[in-house]
């Protein structure tokens, strides 16, 4: 009795949303109606639980639902998605009231719906789905998620609970640990490329999911993903039924299977989105690989994670980090590295402000390794934002930087940064820093702000 009301007061909150700012909001119609029926994922009518897909994982969710999304919609089918990103069940119940009628009747082909790990069971309670995607599984927001260990028992206990077809990344050892829990199980992963990577010993790897003794990676395709086993018990990679090989980063091309495909996005970690995705659209969709590649000639990835700045002569290369991941730090050291070109590069690690209260750490650069980026023509360092440069320059340091190329520049202001950048003459940066504050420093350079 309270789903209609529920119903009619989510579609005028996103009505009221969308006059304000169409680009806003994506939680605020869930919020409202949620608040009159908390059960309300449980109350549409007319979605096929074979159609629904949840992804799932610490890092790629955004960019693998944008990348079905445009898979499957490039051959005509109606998807429902929480493509903003809100992924919360109230992001979710968005999404399902923007799409229903005023009866609650949903008609769409597909449901593909980015969730946060911690909220997987919660959402899956109320919306019935056979199919998973996992992307991986590693070290994030410590304050809220703990050991990643943590989450994947969480995981794990929705897919004993209530079963999945299960498209798992084969190349991370925890979630491909779980596909003896179904009775389906699609892997999708990546072969050995010129941009793969080894650490020493020294460097923390996580504990075999099986016997919790410690996994060693043969080499990494990205941290924490790669060709792997366990000395102990002999848990290895399995074999992925799609696999990116022949991965040219200059030429900007791979295959999946004999078909070609071209790669607008040329780093290392999108190869895992390009592999899930045409996994779950031929899977779930039918679309066959040559389908697949045609469609994503296209493709740009929105709110991605790479972005750029030209000022004053100089280009700057931007890669917006999560906090406390050390899996995208090494993302972005490795990128940096393999420039052969001079350059300068800028560090700004700053607050974790997603929680209450705010606080600080910077464990997560220890785990990365600097080898790489050492021998690789960086001419400067400078380490910024009022909180945290000094630990993160102490990091840097650790791992091999020469501290006669370190510069420390205490703030979180974004002209006085980009003076700095500018006053080293250098044509070649590398910077990576709190969105909000690219953002500003963005703005101001394509305003043409002068400092």
């Amino acid at each position: 009795m309270r789903f209609i009301p529920a119903l009619m007061t989510g579609k005028a909150a996103g009505f009221a949303a969308g006059l304000i700012d169409k680009n806003r909001g994506t939680n605020l119609a869930g919020k409202a109606a949620m608040k009159i029926d908390a059960e309300m994922l449980s109350h549409f009518k007319g979605i096929d639980p074979k159609k629904v897909l949840f992804i799932t994982g610490t890092n790629g969710k955004s960019t693998t639902n944008n990348m079905i999304n445009h898979l499957l919609r490039s051959k005509g089918f109606r998807v429902v998605s929480n493509i903003e990103g809100a992924n919360l069940i109230t992001g979710i119940a968005t999404a399902l009231i923007k799409a229903s009628t005023a009866s609650g009747r949903v008609d769409a082909d597909y449901y593909v719906f980015e969730t946060d790990e911690r909220y997987l069971y919660r959402i899956r309670e109320q919306l019935p789905a056979a199919n998973l995607l996992i992307t991986n599984l590693q070290k994030d927001q410590v304050q809220r998620n703990g050991d990643p260990s943590y989450i994947s028992r969480k995981i794990a206990k929705v897919i004993n609970d209530f079963g999945f077809r299960l498209f798992l990344n084969a190349d991370e050892p925890r979630s491909a640990s779980f596909a003896p829990m179904a009775e389906d199980t699609v892997f999708y992963g990546v072969e050995k490329n010129s941009l793969s990577f080894t650490k020493d010993e020294s460097f923390v790897t996580m504990p075999c999911p099986k016997c919790h003794h410690r996994i060693v990676f043969d080499y990494y395709n990205n941290d924490g993903l790669g060709s792997y086993h366990c000395a102990n018990c002999g848990y290895s990679r399995t074999e992925p039924d799609y696999k990116v090989k022949d991965a040219d980063f200059d030429a900007g091309t791979f295959r999946i299977g004999e078909t070609d495909f071209s790669m607008h996005h040329r780093l290392p970690y999108m190869l895992y989105n390009y592999a899930s995705a045409v996994a779950v659209c031929k899977e779930l969709a039918g679309m066959s690989e040559a389908e697949c590649a045609e469609a994503l000639r296209d493709f740009r990835n929105v709110g991605g994670r790479v972005d750029s700045i030209d000022y004053n002569g100089q280009h700057i290369n931007y890669m917006r980090f999560k906090q406390e991941n050390p899996e995208t730090l090494q993302n972005f050291i490795n990128m940096i590295a393999d420039d052969p070109k001079e350059k300068v590069v800028v560090i700004g690690f700053g607050t974790v402000n997603e929680f209450d209260p705010h606080y600080l750490n910077s464990f997560y650069a220890f785990d990365c390794d600097y080898s790489g980026l050492i021998g690789s023509n960086v001419s400067k360092y400078i380490f910024v934002t009022d909180t945290i440069a000094y630990d993160a320059a102490n990091s840097f340091i650790y791992g091999g930087v020469d501290p006669d190329k370190v510069e420390i520049l205490p703030t979180g202001d974004e002209e006085e940064i980009l003076r700095a950048i500018t006053s080293t003459g250098c044509d070649n940066v590398y910077l990576t820093i709190e969105l909000h504050r690219f953002e500003k420093m963005k703005a101001f350079a394509e305003k043409g702000g002068v400092l």
